[in-house]
């Protein structure tokens, strides 16, 4: 009898964390032997302006170590066409490390040049504004700031270098962004993978309740005391364990209708001074009012509540006029919406289907009072869907 061929093992590869955090005040002055463990020709990439404050504390950090480094920007954004600019940055200068300094953009564009390029990867946020300096994935945007698609990398960073007094210097205005990035974890992850009976998943979707619950109980006391405890505990929560939820949950805890809410509002030009963080932020609600619409979901109703009490306790936006954007037009906001929904879109993640209309409805109407509810978004879809009037210019 012949003998039978032993099954392939599926390989479920995890990137759950950096291979090295430091993290501390002034973390960053000491960092500069384990970079040189990675490298000793580092291409720095950042954003022009965070290039223009950091250099002179980067060139210090090089005269104390064996570091030969050279700066490119991003800039205009996290684009193909950036990218392709910086791969000749990167034969020209021979980098054999990349170090990526700033906000979101900033990561996700050194984290995927340094995938391209098969090298190594230091992140060093300069704000709290968002997880992007831990994860393995970068979110690619058109020259215009418009998301394209997102790319799932090898690894996470060899390095990250979370410094506190750097990410003091940012504006507040930054964390408080990142707390709505963050937040949106639990909201996000409970519904894609609540009913989850893997392991790691379980693991994931608790982690975020508990990011949920210390950004709740800490952030507005943080934010009266910049520096301190609590604000140290919630840079932790929206850089560091923001990620570690990612990292263990993998795709289906990362992302559904808030972050797709985000993506759909970059195609709108008015909404590019909105911060990352802000859109989704804004997201959850309108996550939230969906399932309250479509499955007349009360447990959504209730957290709707307690998160509108929230962002106004500490500065987050709760409409689209809050995102700047109460003059946004039918037609752009059905095409923010389309594009949401799109086939590919991780909204679909929700357990549910849901059309672009709906999308509308709920975009207008995250703040409605719960006695006002059906009446006002049956009148919601009549208008973004042309059959109530107004708005079409």
């Amino acid at each position: 009898m012949p003998e039978l061929a032993s099954p392939q093992p599926v390989i479920h590869a995890l990137q759950v964390a950096p291979r090295q955090v430091l993290r501390g005040h002034e973390i960053l002055q000491s960092s500069g032997e384990a970079m040189a463990q990675l490298g000793k020709r580092p291409l720095v990439v950042g954003g022009d302006r965070t290039l223009q404050q950091l250099t002179p504390l980067l060139r210090q950090l090089g005269q104390t170590h064996p570091l030969n480094l050279d700066f490119a920007s991003y800039s205009p954004d996290c684009s193909e066409n950036s990218l392709a600019q910086l791969h000749q940055s990167v034969k020209q200068h021979q980098a054999d490390v990349i170090l990526g300094v700033g906000g979101g953009k900033a990561m996700d564009t050194a984290k995927l040049l340094a995938h391209q390029c098969q090298l190594p990867v230091v992140t060093l946020p300069t704000s709290g504004a968002t997880c992007a300096a831990w994860t393995a994935l970068s979110n690619i945007y058109s020259d215009e700031g418009a998301f394209q698609y997102d790319v799932p990398l090898s690894h996470c960073p060899e390095l990250l270098i979370l410094d506190y007094s750097l990410i003091q210097t940012a504006p507040q205005r930054t964390l408080v962004a990142g707390i709505g990035d963050a937040i949106a974890k639990w909201y996000e992850a409970s519904v894609s993978s609540g009913n989850s009976a893997e392991t790691l998943i379980i693991a994931a979707v608790q982690q975020a309740r508990v990011l949920r619950d210390i950004l709740f109980q800490k952030s507005p006391l943080a934010l009266q005391n910049p520096g301190g405890e609590d604000w140290c505990a919630v840079v932790d929560a929206t850089v560091l364990l923001a990620g570690v939820i990612g990292g263990l949950g993998g795709a289906n805890c990362r992302t559904v209708a808030a972050h797709a809410v985000h993506n759909g509002l970059t195609h709108i030009r008015a909404a590019h001074h909105a911060l990352h963080g802000e859109k989704v932020a804004y997201g959850i609600l309108v996550q939230l009012r969906l399932e309250e619409m479509v499955q007349e979901n009360q447990l959504a109703l209730t957290a709707r509540q307690q998160l509108l009490k929230f962002y106004q306790a500490i500065g987050l936006p709760q409409t689209l006029e809050d995102l700047g954007l109460g003059e946004v037009t039918l037609a752009q906001l059905r095409h923010s919406a389309e594009m949401a929904c799109h086939p590919q879109s991780d909204i679909h993640r929700l357990p549910f289907p849901v059309t672009p209309e709906q999308l509308m409805a709920a975009m207008v109407s995250t703040t409605l009072l719960p006695d006002l509810s059906r009446e006002t978004a049956e009148t919601a879809v009549k208008v973004v869907s042309g059959k109530g009037g107004s708005r079409e210019n």
